[in-house]
């Protein structure tokens, strides 16, 4: 896998919605344990997320720096 993988970035949201669902059905059930769980698994799933998109950004950079290289070539 590499960075900004797609499938990365699918499995990164599916956990953040997980983390969701376990909070509210936590709330739902007056289960704090469970509630903390899922709001734990959501903060994890957006950071995953934050990196996915700082590796988004490096590679659009690196992608521009290499197409000004060949255009300086010219």
């Amino acid at each position: 896998m590499g960075f900004g993988d797609t499938s990365d970035k699918v499995e990164h949201k599916g956990e953040e919605v997980a983390g969701k669902v376990k909070e509210e059905f936590g709330d739902a059930t007056d289960n704090e344990r469970l509630e903390a769980e899922g709001q734990v698994e959501q903060s994890s799933a957006q950071a995953k997320q934050a990196g996915d998109d700082v590796a988004d950004a490096l590679h659009d950079a690196a992608t521009a720096v290499k197409g000004m290289a060949r255009d300086d070539d010219k």
